[in-house]
């Protein structure tokens, strides 16, 4: 059955609210999608590569990844979303995925139907701008982790990655960029830092004992957010945080 899913709506309605200048009527518009909510236990499937989706997944709570996956079963995790990420917003133009989305902790997602995603767009064309911003952001974290997996160390990696995830949980208000909840094990780690679990258990030990990040049982804490950055080369304009874009659509 479809419901309003307010809370979630809320949250979504302010992440598109850092980059899109919206009225008072598009705001409206957002708050008033439905959609169908599927709970999912960890390490569950969301969509599969191939399927054509109908929906586009609004993540309500817990932790989701994109991935692709080798025939030998390898994954390369691509990005995790967090509460009010819209995860796949771009399927509503490419329903048909080549990808995968799968939960890595308890997760409960909405399935909001592409039918009402594209009717906002024609009635509210500068919803369709903030749309194609938020999907702007997805492209930008892609580009900027496939910089990282091709030059950087694994210390570099998984402090960038720390970092980035204190940023989002910071502007969601889920946490702070020193002190948020990132429950990913470290083969998830691994595999969206392209390192073996043995390397990531052995790097995460140097970071602990450098004192730069404190992580355990899935809490995150940074003593020092500017020199883990400092180390990171974290550079945070990929997340496109610096206030919503000027209006060109009146």
């Amino acid at each position: 059955m479809d419901r309003k899913p307010e809370p979630t709506l809320s949250l979504f309605l302010k992440r598109l609210l850092r980059r899109s200048d919206l009225n008072a009527q598009e705001q409206r518009a957002i708050l008033s999608l439905t959609g169908v909510t599927h709970r999912h236990r960890p390490n569950e499937d969301i969509v599969s590569p191939g399927e054509r989706v109908d929906s586009a997944c609004l993540v309500a709570k817990g932790l989701v990844a994109r991935y692709d996956q080798r025939l030998d079963g390898r994954r390369q995790i691509t990005s995790f979303y967090i509460a009010g990420d819209m995860c796949d917003l771009h399927s509503l133009v490419a329903p048909k995925a080549s990808w995968s989305i799968t939960s890595v902790i308890e997760a409960t997602v909405i399935r909001v139907p592409h039918t009402q995603l594209g009717r906002l767009c024609v009635e509210y064309p500068a919803l369709a701008l903030a749309f194609w911003r938020d999907c702007t952001v997805d492209a930008s974290i892609f580009t900027t982790w496939e910089g990282n997996l091709g030059r950087k160390s694994a210390k570099e990696r998984l402090t960038h990655l720390f970092c980035e995830m204190g940023l989002r949980m910071e502007a969601a208000g889920l946490g702070t960029r020193q002190a948020y909840e990132f429950r990913a094990t470290q083969e998830r780690l691994s595999e969206a830092t392209g390192l073996t679990a043995v390397h990531v258990n052995r790097t995460l030990q140097h970071i602990r004992a450098e004192g730069l990040v404190k992580f355990d049982r899935g809490f995150v804490e940074i003593p020092d957010w500017n020199a883990l950055a400092a180390i990171a080369e974290f550079d945070p304009g990929f997340l496109m945080l610096d206030g919503p874009q000027k209006r060109i659509i009146s």
